[in-house]
């Protein structure tokens, strides 16, 4: 790839793979990487704890055996209690990172709670602990030639723009800008990407229905229940100015990875050809905005 050559990237979450304890239905690594493959996307985020074998040589050689190049994962990790160190947990990751070549950590500050609909309030002394953790994180991960960024996230302890802002305020770290996540969390993508561009380390692009996105905001839809109803769509079928996003970011001189993810609830094992379908046509509107 020349350095003007925009990276694109899969994510086993649009097959329906996912951390949460009974999120659906969770496919075989085996298909995940071979459906990614084939629809001609070259890299991929890790997906979440025991997708990919946990050693780091394992990992690496999983992703290599089906031609796919790493770009990093997704991390929760309770970062706002005092009392507990998420950095010995995120530096048995970085050991998996640095061995695969995953050049991106993507930190969510979880809650300590399972799934993403329900989430306690922070104090002061809470801030304090997250925003430390951060900055320590990002140096941490930097010693290893590793970037880390913060994925603000619907059912975690940055949600809502007001702390998405107080993140940028207050801290140094950089953001994986999830333009579906900000958007059901009150946060503009756009207009973020305009004001903020600088802090923008990794990009996660989702689109989303808008109205359904309000529900969840209005507490009258649970996300996960969302997110089975269809919440994220395909690129190009939801409300989200995703091209206006890309000439933002390619102004700014933005040269990292497009990681394309549609989350998605599996009931069973789908017959026929399933989510790569929906990953097809995202990749095929991606890569038509971008020409």
């Amino acid at each position: 790839m020349t350095a003007s050559t925009p990276l694109i990237a899969g994510a086993p979450i649009s097959w329906g793979v996912c951390e949460v304890p009974g999120w659906g239905h969770q496919l075989d690594p085996e298909r995940v990487l071979t459906e990614m493959r084939a629809a001609g996307l070259a890299a991929t985020e890790f997906g979440p704890e025991g997708f990919l074998p946990a050693g780091p040589a394992e990992r690496a050689a999983a992703l290599a055996g089906h031609g796919l190049a790493a770009v990093g994962g997704f991390v929760p990790a309770v970062l706002h209690d005092p009392a507990a160190d998420p950095l010995p947990a995120i530096e048995t990751e970085l050991a998996a990172f640095t061995a695969s070549g995953a050049g991106v950590l993507v930190l969510a500050a979880a809650t300590g709670l399972d799934g993403y609909d329900e989430r306690p309030e922070l104090d002061g002394e809470g801030w304090a602990a997250l925003l430390g953790n951060l900055d320590r994180i990002a140096e941490r991960a930097a010693a290893d030639g590793v970037t880390a960024v913060l994925h603000p996230h619907v059912g975690t302890m940055v949600e809502r723009r007001a702390e998405v802002d107080r993140v940028l305020a207050d801290s140094r770290i950089g953001l994986c800008l999830d333009t579906g996540h900000l958007l059901i969390g009150g946060t503009d993508p756009v207009e973020l990407t305009r004001r903020a561009a600088d802090r923008i380390g990794h990009v996660h692009l989702k689109d989303v229905d808008a109205a359904l996105a309000e529900r969840v905001r209005r507490g009258e839809t649970g996300y996960t229940d969302a997110v089975r109803q269809g919440i994220y769509r395909p690129l190009g079928d939801g409300d989200i100015d995703i091209a206006e996003i890309l000439r933002l970011l390619a102004a700014a001189g933005y040269t990292g990875w497009y990681v394309l993810e549609q989350d998605t609830v599996l009931t069973a094992e789908p017959a026929g050809r399933g989510p790569v379908t929906d990953v097809e046509r995202s990749l095929a509107h991606l890569k038509a905005v971008l020409a």
